[in-house]
Order: structure tokens, then C-alpha cells, then sequence
């Protein structure tokens, strides 16, 4: 009777763990965390970022981050954080 409970526990418990890893797995592949959606970061946007954050505009420079890439806010923020000026 042990060996029987102890098995059928088992049995569910795996079933649990590959259902989560299943829904894991299709989650993270529709929408990859931190993924360029809109088309990446072009000369252009890199341009009109760097002019914006030049003028003191920060929190416009990630909004257009945002809107032109998908990333979210914090993604966006990161990358116009790194992005300088290109030295001659």
C-alpha cells in the first residue's frame, strides 16, 4: 500500500514539474526578455538618443528607446545609460 501511494505521489509530482517547464518554455519564447522587436538601434536612433541625452533629456531618450525596440523601461534605460558620444 506504501509502495503504491509513494509511487502515485511520484508520478504526479513529476507531471507537475514538466507542465511548469512546458509553460516556462512556451513564455519565454514569446517574448524574450530584453529582445529588439522594432528593428534594433540604427545609426539614426542612436543619433537623435545621443542628442537628447546631451540636452539633459534622459527620460526622453528611453522613451524613444522604448517605442522604437520594445524594450521595457529598464532594458531601455540600460542601453541609453551605455550609449556615449563616439570619440573622434
Amino acid at each position: 500500500m506504501t509502495n503504491t501511494v509513494t509511487v502515485i505521489l511520484l508520478a504526479v509530482l513529476a507531471t507537475v514539474v514538466v507542465i511548469g517547464l512546458i509553460v516556462l518554455a512556451v513564455r519565454l519564447t514569446q517574448r524574450p526578455r530584453n529582445s529588439l522587436i522594432g528593428g534594433g538601434l540604427g545609426p539614426a536612433l542612436i543619433e537623435q538618443v545621443l542628442e537628447l541625452k546631451a540636452t539633459g533629456e534622459f527620460d526622453q531618450a528611453v522613451i524613444l528607446v522604448r517605442g522604437e525596440t520594445g524594450l521595457s523601461h529598464r532594458a531601455a534605460s540600460r542601453v541609453v545609460r551605455k550609449l556615449h558620444t563616439p570619440t573622434p
